[in-house]
């Protein structure tokens, strides 16, 4: 066992079984032994490839929707620009490098990252040396005004509960301990208080189903969805996920580029979920923003100029980085990589129009 794996042994052994969600945040951010906490899961040396580390196009074209944003907001003299889970500072410090050839949005622009892990702020840290940041535990932090707000695969991350109704009812999934003392899967029993967080039309669903919920997702939903609507601006979401809210379960485990099992040795493995958007859009509206999108990925950067991009980058490539242009363009447009289960949602200001890529 790892030592996080023998800490929540522990726990439940105690105190007994744990939700998935319980779960999944311990195992994501414990301080000293989560995920998150202890290094640099990022490219290809490390768990996984997220989009900006594909292509520098991906953070500046997320810039220059930024801009266009702002704009279209009235172009106003202060704008809190921020990222949630910025990850190595890479999109950041794209999209600031792409937003500053617009006059005025550099001075306008104050830069905001909501970052927990210590180590990926010393790394955000160097990638926006050029550039004054401050960093915050989490969206309540924020100061007040008009928001600019960019969260590239981080709802992903954030712990699901997850149920399964049974002839009796549903239930919820929780992690136990096996006969031998190891983390295991178990039910809890049949409870109408289980099936409170489900979208409506789940509720129904035949025995044998699956569902998941993410309440600390629709609780910063909502959160963006009353500041921007009382504040002004935009949140732009880019993540995997499904557009309307399904049955099944999607919580995976990640290591070093392969699937690993989600129970075996906690911490050394990224857990994640699918985006359920159709939700982040309810919880949005509900509190006062209005919704655009979903729409795939692809969809969403040739909308925003990608093919254009990649062309003029095209120009002036050697060989072989003319071949990685080209990949990169692939991966992350293409249908078959990461162009349709990708997708994009703004949640933004009622008075603003339809946003660049959404229209």
């Amino acid at each position: 066992m790892t030592p996080l794996a023998e800490r929540i042994a522990r726990q439940i052994a105690a105190q007994g079984a744990i939700t998935v969600a319980d779960y999944m945040a311990q195992v994501l951010t414990d301080p000293k032994h989560g995920y998150y906490m202890t290094g640099d899961p990022f490219g290809r040396r490390g768990d996984f490839v997220t989009a900006p580390e594909i292509s520098q196009m991906f953070g500046e074209l997320i810039g220059l929707w930024c801009v266009d944003t702002w704009q279209r907001m009235g172009a106003p003299g202060r704008v809190l620009l921020v990222e949630l889970g910025p990850g190595r500072g890479t999109l950041m410090a794209d999209a600031l490098r792409a937003a500053g050839l617009v006059p005025g949005f550099p001075a306008a622009a104050e830069l905001h990252m909501v970052e927990v892990s210590p180590g990926l702020r010393a790394r955000q840290r160097e990638a926006l040396r050029d550039y004054r940041a401050a960093w915050h535990d989490g969206v309540a932090g924020l100061p007040g005004g008009p928001l600019l707000l960019v969260a590239n695969e981080f709802f992903d991350a954030l712990p699901v509960r997850q149920f399964e109704r049974t002839g009796q009812g549903w239930c919820e999934r929780m992690v136990v301990l096996d006969d031998a003392g190891d983390l295991a899967f178990g039910l809890s029993p049949p409870s109408p208080a289980a099936a409170v967080l489900l979208p409506e039309a789940l509720k129904s669903a035949p025995p044998g189903s699956l569902a998941e919920v993410s309440p600390a997702a629709l609780g910063i939903a909502t959160e963006l969805g009353r500041r921007v609507g009382e504040q002004g601006g935009a949140a732009l979401i880019i993540d995997y996920g499904r557009a309307e809210s399904g049955l099944g379960a999607s919580l995976q485990a990640v290591r070093r580029h392969q699937a690993h099992d989600v129970l075996a040795e906690p911490g050394s493995a990224d857990l994640t979920a699918h985006v359920d958007f159709a939700a982040l859009a309810r919880a949005a509206g509900e509190a006062g923003a209005r919704a655009q999108g979903p729409v795939a990925q692809g969809t969403f950067l040739q909308r925003l100029g990608l093919e254009a991009r990649a062309k003029s980058l095209l120009r002036e490539a050697t060989p072989t980085q003319a071949r990685d242009i080209a990949a990169a363009e692939r991966r992350l447009a293409d249908t078959d990589q990461m162009g349709s289960l990708f997708k994009a949602l703004a949640l933004a200001h009622p008075a603003l129009g339809p946003l660049a890529g959404f229209a």
